[in-house]
């Protein structure tokens, strides 16, 4: 994937926490060159520290911001071998709450809008390379509709197929469009769920997992395995079956993201 004699050269937003901060890790400590993305510059340092990183507080619902992040890791690494979306918000929201209009509106920004600003800097330089791979990190939570969750299963939904709308758009080119939806991972994003959660992954563990479904380009997934039974099973089901058993689902909290 890389060129000869040069490491590999990753971008990874939401570098602060949680899985991109594990796929930071997991790459860095191959030999990789980084570029850590992400609002928390206390936090992004920790994830940095050891590591042969690049850090940028830029916020991905701002596409200026990834715009001059992008430019600048370009210039200092080059063109990237691979660059993986994984900023989001997770967090509960109701239609009927006024509170919870401009919750709606953050979490589609950061979730799918995210996604369009991280990668759109880099397509160009990675056309006129002929190589590279994008990875979207979307989620089981995308496969059908959760109660509380609308926002978030929205999200996720819209950003699986504008993941694979961009995997046609570029088939041809030399870039590769992998997307990846896990179920539960052990970040502070899941902590506060005050329900159980199958198959929960540590974030080093799906890290793993992610970047060998990178190495193999392969265009979707979703891990762990299990929970790619259930999705199955999820997507099968009836809409009468499917609303009786998930009507009174316990929900995740609402609250504005910080």
């Amino acid at each position: 994937m890389p060129q000869a004699n040069k490491p590999l050269a990753v971008f990874i937003t939401g570098a602060s926490s949680g899985l991109g901060a594990a796929l930071a890790r997991h790459y860095g400590q191959r030999g990789a060159v980084l570029g850590l993305c992400g609002r928390r510059g206390e936090a992004l340092e920790r994830t940095a520290a050891g590591l042969n990183a690049h850090c940028f507080i830029a916020e991905v619902r701002d596409a200026g911001a990834m715009q001059a992040a992008a430019a600048e890791f370009i210039e200092k690494a080059g063109v990237p071998d691979i660059v993986i979306g994984c900023a989001g918000i997770s967090v509960g929201a109701l239609t009927e709450e006024a509170d919870d209009l401009p919750v709606f509106q953050a979490v589609m920004d950061a979730n799918v809008m995210g996604l369009v600003h991280t990668f759109h800097p880099f397509i160009a330089p990675m056309r006129q390379a002929g190589r590279g791979v994008l990875c979207g990190i979307a989620s089981v939570a995308g496969v059908r509709g959760l109660p509380g969750g609308g926002a978030y299963s929205a999200s996720k939904a819209a950003a699986r197929v504008y993941l694979e709308a961009l995997r046609l758009e570029l088939k041809a080119s030399g870039i590769r469009v992998v997307t990846v939806s896990p179920g539960y991972i052990e970040t502070p994003m899941t902590r506060v769920n005050p329900y159980p959660m199958p198959f929960r992954m540590t974030a080093a563990a799906a890290a793993a997992k992610v970047a060998r479904l990178i190495e193999k380009r392969r265009a979707e997934s979703i891990i762990p395995w299990q929970m790619a039974v259930v999705a199955g099973f999820m997507r099968c089901m009836p809409r009468a079956l499917y609303d009786r058993l998930f009507e009174k689902a316990p929900r995740k909290p609402r609250g504005l993201p910080t």
